[in-house]
């Protein structure tokens, strides 16, 4: 009969899919994680994993045990929140992934001040240029620019953002003047690298038939900051311009591009009270500051 203890064990596996991995979410050595594996498998009667050098993948018993697992955890969880009882105040450890941009311009602020109001809370932003993946549980939930197509997740449209085209008053000042579309293809673009553009949603510049890309990269803070040095004109969102004073939007009335956050998590998370009144904060929280960057409150 497999324990709970067992069943956590075999989570972190399924999810880091090494055993080193799993030992350092665990904060176990990686031996103990392969005889706690080893033990569950006995007890069960059925090899959960196949090594290989890529890692410890399921097999089909595996696969199976997955999804009762995931359940057993929920389970665990909503007891041990409703023993604590409601005393208003949420804590523990919260992961959200978003892309960078919304990483850097947007969450600290609203993070900051749900933790002021919550100390007991431990929250973690990851910011990574793909796609969280929640199955794997990157994170707790997600932020993304468009909702996922597949998966057994749940998807929250939080608010629309604007971008615009910018550069630098220095790059404008040295540069020809832009005083209609067609002048942007004498002029040098920042932007992603194409092959790297992990979401449709972002793969703004043909929209706005700007010319080759010169200076590129994953990173949307990284394209600020190229832009500020007065190196090119790039697509940035509008909730990023306050913290670039030093650009201007360029053909702001023929221009301009809307895109969506969406609040993605993963559709067990629905029954755990702490990360829906977290969700509940995050996603007013964002809709709050965004509109308050672009200027519209």
């Amino acid at each position: 009969m497999a324990d709970w203890d067992d069943l956590r064990v075999f989570l972190a596996v399924a999810r880091a899919e090494s055993l080193s991995r799993a030992a350092k979410l665990l904060r176990i050595d990686p031996a103990t994680v392969g005889r706690r594996i080893a033990r569950l498998e006995e007890a069960l009667g059925a090899r959960l994993f196949a090594k290989s050098p890529q890692g410890y993948a399921l097999t089909d018993a595996g696969a199976r045990l997955l999804a009762h697992a995931e359940r057993a955890e929920q389970a665990v969880i909503g007891g041990l929140e409703e023993l604590r009882g409601d005393s208003g105040q949420l804590s523990g450890q919260i992961r959200i992934g978003a892309p960078d941009g919304c990483a850097s311009y947007v969450l600290p602020q609203v993070v900051a001040e749900i933790c002021n109001d919550h100390p007991g809370l431990e929250v973690q932003i990851v910011a990574l240029p793909r796609v969280i993946n929640l199955s794997k549980r990157e994170a707790d939930m997600a932020i993304a620019v468009s909702p996922p197509e597949a998966g057994r997740l749940t998807v929250q449209k939080i608010t629309e953002y604007h971008l615009h085209l910018a550069a630098s008053r220095d790059y404008l000042a040295r540069h020809a003047p832009i005083t209609r579309p067609g002048d942007l293809i004498h002029h040098r673009f920042v932007g992603y690298i194409a092959d790297m553009i992990f979401d449709k949603e972002l793969d703004y510049l043909g929209e706005v038939g700007a010319g080759a890309v010169q200076l590129a990269s994953n990173s949307i803070a990284v394209q600020l900051h190229w832009v500020q040095l007065g190196a090119g004109v790039a697509v940035v969102h509008d909730f990023a311009l306050p913290a670039a004073p030093e650009l201007v939007k360029i053909l702001e009335d023929r221009i301009g591009l809307t895109r969506a956050f969406y609040l993605i998590r993963h559709s067990d998370d629905r029954r755990v009270e702490r990360l829906n009144r977290f969700a509940d904060l995050l996603t007013a929280g964002i809709r709050r500051e965004v509109a308050r960057l672009e200027g519209r409150k």
